[in-house]
């Protein structure tokens, strides 16, 4: 994993940031492990400043992009710019043209309208979205090369870029303090 972000670094830039796989498990009694997955993100990228995401596992490849987690004051930025006339329809085709080149929409909805939001809006799909992530997942059968991979993660960020520019752009980086630990 890291070989693959560290080579699509020099093509998309940015910081390469791994994550752990496993868990301590010595004093648990439960030992299955924490993940099953191996994963890391370049952040701060031209292409999306909150990161470009990868993940290997038996399940195959998995490329994608978008605002994970989003703090209250994006999730208000996002909201307002769902509902504008003029950004929330930007989002809409961004997200279609991402979703016909195979993209899917990952993420948390809400049951139903956010407070303050009518249940009827004519976006009221996007309102529900807790965060806002697409990406698609390449299986493992019959096998990925490495030239394959490289290629399947690369055009996955591209695909999502529009998408993810949009809340880059309309929607950014928190500006609430860290929640203390």
């Amino acid at each position: 994993m890291e070989a693959i972000l560290t080579e699509l670094c020099e093509e998309f830039a940015g910081e390469i940031k791994m994550f752990r796989q496993n868990r301590d498990v010595r004093f648990s009694p439960d030992k299955s492990p924490y993940k099953t997955n191996t994963y890391g993100i370049l952040y701060d990228t031209p292409l999306a400043a909150q990161g470009l995401y990868a993940s290997i596992s038996a399940h195959g490849l998995l490329a994608g992009s978008g605002y994970h987690v989003m703090a209250t004051d994006q999730l208000h930025r996002y909201r307002q710019s769902v509902v504008d006339a003029k950004l929330g329809p930007e989002l809409i085709k961004a997200i279609g043209k991402a979703q016909q080149a195979g993209l899917e929409l990952w993420g948390q909805t809400l049951a139903t309208a956010p407070r303050g939001f009518p249940r009827d809006h004519e976006r009221i799909e996007l309102l529900r979205r807790k965060n806002l992530t697409l990406g698609q997942t390449l299986n493992f059968r019959p096998g990925i090369g490495r030239a394959a991979g490289l290629k399947f993660v690369a055009q996955t960020w591209r695909t999502a870029a529009p998408v993810t520019q949009w809340l880059d752009q309309h929607v950014g980086a928190s500006t609430m303090s860290p929640r203390p630990r």
